[in-house]
């Protein structure tokens, strides 16, 4: 009896991470890279056949999220005056969550490369608000700080005489409004 010794069976090589496949991701066409689950540029899960779903509303406050309302603030304005600029006759408060750790306060430019968290390049746009006006801070305790980042116009907390120099920073408590600008006002609002 002879007996024949078994045919070795190829298995195919898994690719290494890290190198691509070739096989195009079926959403946007990026080469498959190794077998890792997800695109790397959509985001598409190879195992599930799902695409992940942005979602661009913004977010509603959760509990322990602070918020903060900004709106033209007449009182202020009158405070400072600045010559040649008027109060804007028409404006709405807007309440937004402060997103942690950090929210900066300013104004959007494309061309200074400035996408401020609280823009205050909407209308009104306040013409004493600089590009880089100031920056609030969540610190690791949970109490939110303010620094003034070398405003053009200052920034001022509640009704102090004297706005902060600039790199200083304050601790806020909730209620606590920072004027900046010619009128903007930034009221923080602790979670309920």
């Amino acid at each position: 009896m002879t007996i024949t010794p078994p045919v070795p069976v190829a298995t195919p090589a898994t690719p290494a991470a890290g190198t691509s496949t070739g096989t195009p991701c079926p959403n946007c066409g990026t080469p498959r890279t190794g077998n890792w689950r997800f695109c790397e540029d959509c985001g598409f899960d190879h195992t599930t056949g799902k695409v992940p779903v942005i979602d661009t509303a913004p977010p509603a406050p959760k509990a322990g999220q602070w918020t903060a309302t900004v709106y033209a603030d007449r009182e202020y304005f009158h405070a400072n005056a600045i010559d040649g600029v008027e109060f804007p006759p028409d404006s709405k408060d807007r309440t937004l969550v402060l997103p942690a750790p950090q929210a900066r306060i300013g104004r959007k430019s494309t061309s200074k490369g400035t996408n401020p968290e609280i823009d205050l390049s909407e209308a009104p746009l306040d013409p004493g608000v600089s590009h880089s006006h100031a920056l609030l801070t969540l610190s690791v305790d949970g109490v939110w700080l303010v620094s003034d980042l070398g405003s053009t116009n200052g920034t001022y907390i509640n009704d102090e005489p004297k706005p902060l120099s600039a790199g200083q920073s304050r601790a806020l408590v909730d209620g606590d409004r920072v004027h900046v600008g010619a009128w903007s006002t930034i009221a923080l609002h602790a979670p309920a």
